[in-house]
């Protein structure tokens, strides 16, 4: 689990710690006093810290959790309903069909936890701060950055100046929220409804909203700069003029032939989501620039020397995937597995020496990727923003990541060797 960085403004209390027997002694209570038995009492934990801790699918209706640590915990299928957990941390948590009916999270970090299935209607998510030793923190907005709110329900919530960034928001309900100024940067809203939603102010670039009714956005003041809906997701595979097949095995008579037979295949521009799946496809120096591909399995795909400028490979199953020597500037991989994927330089012969031809990443969208074990060595990272991105034992050697957002990336047991960094070199220490 990574760690969740602090700014010099927050103030950091000194939290109570303890065990989970005593937590699970606590839910007991809790339990028996919510059935009205004799013996319970109202579990009251505030400012305790429970990080890592379980209350998986616990009665906790009306608890109160306020200002606790309870970041990586496990709370799947627990019921909050009309508790208080009014500026808790529950980031990396497993919050899954986890119920927050009428919940006070005001103020809360709920970053990069799973949020899938989960039930936040008419939950309070407007700001809030909670007061240490006498001093008022500084009101801070919910934090739901990168986290996983695939068939959420937040119909209802009162949510005005909540951060979705990079969220994954696919078939969420956001009836009747109130959603002004909320941001919603890079997040995939994919089938979302937004009937009734009040978005006033709300930043929406670069999100994706295929299936969304846009009327019920537009007239908002919504900021939809370069988000991609229905009528500009691409064009269809159904205007290739011939099938696609047809056109793969057309590219590949081309590769062996050096051009001889055949014909490049080129998918600029065009929505490949449909297909799915292109797991172990053999494309090499394929042309795809600008292509849409958000979702779709590509385990294993061979993609060296490719031109893949613009691409959208967001949410994408990328494991093993083959990059090597393409050309990715300004590419999407947010929240894709990329998993031993390889992105390291193709090497070639030319007037008696040894030249590199490596892969190009600058100006690309990492936020949230998982790198486990990818090969990268002196992969251009210029410009890149890889905030938050997993490069857990990568081979980076080389790598350039000049003018990159390195923020809370995760490098342990990286091999960084000759890479270059604005500043001292991240620690990989586990």
């Amino acid at each position: 689990m990574q760690g969740i960085p602090h700014t010099e403004n927050d103030i950091v209390p000194s939290l109570k710690v303890i065990t989970q027997e005593e937590l699970d002694e606590l839910a007991k209570l809790h339990k028996r006093f919510m059935e009205g038995r004799i013996g319970g009492r109202r579990a009251i934990l505030k400012k305790v810290k429970l990080s890592g801790l379980s209350l998986r699918e616990r009665d906790l209706r009306q608890a109160d959790f306020s200002g606790c640590d309870m970041t990586g915990m496990d709370l799947g299928g627990a019921n909050f309903r009309e508790a208080s957990l009014y500026a808790c941390d529950l980031s990396y948590s497993n919050l899954n069909k986890t119920i927050f009916v009428r919940a006070d999270l005001r103020g809360s970090r709920i970053e990069s936890a799973d949020l899938s299935g989960a039930d936040l209607d008419r939950a309070d998510l407007r700001a809030g701060g909670i007061a240490v030793e006498g001093q008022v923190g500084q009101a801070q907005e919910v934090n739901f950055r990168g986290a996983n709110l695939a068939g959420a329900k937040l119909s209802g919530t009162l949510a005005n100046g909540a951060d979705f960034s990079d969220a994954i928001m696919s078939k969420i309900d956001l009836t009747a929220a109130d959603l002004r100024n909320a941001r919603f940067e890079g997040a995939d809203l994919t089938e979302a409804e937004v009937k009734g939603a009040q978005l006033m102010g709300a930043n929406m670039r670069s999100t994706i909203l295929t299936g969304v009714h846009l009327d019920d956005i537009r007239g908002s003041g919504v900021d939809l700069t370069d988000s991609i809906t229905d009528e500009n997701v691409g064009k269809s595979l159904e205007t290739l003029g011939a099938p696609l097949a047809r056109l793969i095995k057309e590219h590949r008579n081309w590769i062996s032939s050096v051009g001889a037979e055949g014909a490049q295949l080129d998918l600029s521009g065009f929505d490949l989501r449909i297909l799915l799946s292109l797991s172990g496809e053999k494309l090499t120096a394929l042309k795809a620039i600008e292509a849409r591909w958000c979702g779709m399995d590509l385990t294993d795909i061979q993609l060296q020397s490719a031109h893949l400028e613009g691409s959208d490979f967001r949410s994408c199953f990328l494991r093993g995937a083959d990059f090597r020597a393409s050309i990715l500037k300004g590419a999407r991989f947010s929240h894709a597995d990329l998993r031993n994927a390889n992105f390291s330089p193709l090497y070639f012969e030319s007037g008696g020496k040894k030249q590199a031809s490596i892969t190009h990443l600058e100006d690309t969208n990492l936020r949230y990727a998982n790198c486990t074990g990818a090969m990268m060595e002196r992969v251009s990272f210029k410009n890149a923003d890889v905030a938050y991105a997993n490069f857990t034992n990568c081979n980076l050697g080389g790598a350039d990541f000049s003018g990159a957002n390195i923020e809370n990336v995760n490098f342990t047991g990286a091999h960084i060797e000759g890479a270059i960094f604005d500043g001292e070199p991240p620690s990989t220490a586990a």
